[in-house]
C-alpha cells in the first residue's frame, strides 16, 4: 500500500490542562497543495509545529512518507525530506542572496559537516544555487546582503531557501503576511512554480491566497479539523460557513482583502 507524504493520526497537544490540538487526523497525497486555515487560537500555529518537530505531541502519530517522525528532532525531520518557513522571515541577514543559497543546498549534496574544500569550488553547489537563485527570480540580487533585499524579496529568498534543501515536503507559515496585494498575487505566482512536484502545506489567512493557491482546504477550529475537501466544497460547506468562513468569504466575494 503507498503511504502518504504526510499522514496525522490521531494528533493531540496539550499545554498543562489544555487541550489545543484534538484528535487531528490529516492524509496529504504526494503533490497536493493544502491551505490550513481558521480562526486565530484554532492551533495552526501548533499543529505546524507539531509536524516540524518543534513540538512533541501529547499523543497520536505523524507519519512523512509513512515513516514516524513524532518526538525527532527539527534537523532530523528535515533530513527525512521536510522543510518549514516561518511567519517572521528567517535568513541571513549579512550573507548574500547566492551565499544563502548555497548554504541550503549544502547537506542535501552530501557536503554534510565536511569542510576541508573551499566553498567556491565546489561547483554542483554553486551551480544549484544559482538555479535555485534564478527560480526565485533574484539572480539580479546575487551579491546583495540579504539584510537590503526589500521585505517581498527576503520571504522570496526564504521561500528559495526552504526548497534548496531537496524536501520534497515544504511547509509554508502567512507566507504572504505583511504583502501588499500585488506582491501577492505575483508571490502565489512564485510558490506555485517553486513547489511543482513537491507536496505543500501552507497557514494561510488570506482568502484569495488560500483560494488561488489550494488544491484542497482543512478548516482547523478550536483545535480539530471540521472540513478536508477541495476549495469548493469547503466554500459551500455549511458547518464551514458557521464557524469560520462566512465574513471572509463575503468580503472575498465583494472584491475585499
Amino acid at each position: 500500500m503507498m503511504s502518504y507524504a504526510l499522514e496525522l493520526k490521531d494528533l493531540r497537544k496539550n499545554f498543562g490542562k489544555t487541550e489545543i490540538i484534538r484528535g487531528v487526523n490529516l492524509a496529504v497525497n504526494a503533490g497536493e497543495r493544502i491551505a490550513i486555515i481558521g480562526p486565530n487560537g484554532a492551533g495552526k500555529s501548533t499543529l505546524f509545529n507539531l509536524i516540524s518537530g518543534r513540538f512533541g505531541p501529547s499523543s497520536g502519530q505523524i507519519l512523512l512518507n509513512g515513516q514516524r517522525i513524532e518526538n525527532k528532532a527539527p534537523y532530523e525531520i528535515n533530513r527525512l525530506g521536510l522543510s518549514r518557513s516561518f511567519q517572521i522571515t528567517n535568513i541571513f541577514p549579512k550573507l548574500s542572496v547566492f551565499e544563502n543559497l548555497r548554504c541550503a543546498v549544502l547537506w542535501s549534496l552530501g557536503y554534510k559537516y565536511t569542510f576541508l574544500k573551499f566553498l567556491s569550488g565546489l561547483k554542483d553547489a554553486n551551480d544549484l544555487a544559482e538555479k535555485y537563485m534564478a527560480m526565485i527570480r533574484l539572480d539580479k540580487k546575487r551579491d546583495l546582503l540579504a539584510m537590503n533585499l526589500t521585505y517581498a524579496e527576503q520571504r522570496a529568498l526564504e521561500i528559495g531557501i526552504t526548497i534548496a534543501g531537496g524536501s520534497n515536503v515544504i511547509l509554508l507559515d502567512e507566507p504572504t503576511a505583511g504583502m501588499s496585494r500585488s506582491e501577492t498575487s505575483r508571490f502565489i505566482n512564485l510558490i506555485k512554480e517553486v513547489t511543482v512536484g513537491k507536496t505543500l502545506l501552507t497557514v494561510e489567512h488570506d482568502m484569495g491566497v488560500v483560494f488561488g493557491l489550494a488544491d484542497k482546504i482543512a478548516v482547523v477550529v478550536y483545535g480539530e479539523v471540521i472540513a478536508f475537501d477541495t476549495p469548493e466544497a469547503v466554500r459551500s460547506n455549511a458547518k464551514v460557513q458557521e464557524a469560520y468562513l462566512g465574513s471572509q468569504l463575503a468580503d472575498e466575494q465583494a472584491g475585499g482583502h
